[in-house]
């Protein structure tokens, strides 16, 4: 054989295969519920995994997948921070570091660092509820940086101001 002959010989048998397939296929199955189903066309009026899917459920999948929780609750922290701890709070704070469970958070005054201090227990459990527990398991609170004089294109060698800054 060649040529067109060849051609319509192998179609032939491709289609019986496909027949001898498909009726053994069918014998499996039991009906509308029982069996394995081909996915073919429209996915019909009940749930399909073809159906378009919501972008959280999906975002949520494959951060389970890749193991990304805890990354993705330390972002939680930084992102959503006046959401995990409060308008109020979050004005007068801002975190600056989270690591190894532990939280720097940097204040805008030194009376806003003390009374963050005496709030920490609280801040924590806040903190907890909102990212997960054991993300972040004790804070260090810190007030602003004052400036400092040791470096700078303005620096004079010696013991520096006397009459600022105590």
């Amino acid at each position: 054989m060649s040529g067109p002959q060849l051609a319509r010989a192998v179609l032939d048998a491709a289609k019986a295969r496909r027949e001898a397939a498909g009726r053994t296929r069918r014998r499996g199955t039991t009906g509308a519920g029982g069996g394995e189903r081909r996915l073919r066309g429209y996915s019909g009026p009940g749930p399909d995994p073809r159906d378009p899917q919501l972008l959280g459920a999906v975002l949520d999948r494959l951060v389970k997948a890749r193991g990304w929780q805890q990354p993705a609750a330390e972002a939680t922290v930084f992102g959503a921070w006046e959401r995990v701890v409060g308008p109020e709070v979050a004005q007068h704070s801002r975190p600056v570091k989270l690591e190894n469970g532990e939280l720097t958070v940097e204040a805008r005054s030194t009376a806003w660092a003390t009374q963050l201090r005496l709030l920490a227990g609280s801040l924590l459990q806040q903190i907890g509820r909102e990212v997960g527990h054991n993300v972040v398991r004790k804070l260090h609170i810190h007030g602003p940086a004052a400036p400092s004089w040791s470096r700078g294109p303005r620096r004079v060698r010696g013991r520096g101001p006397r009459d600022t800054y105590g």
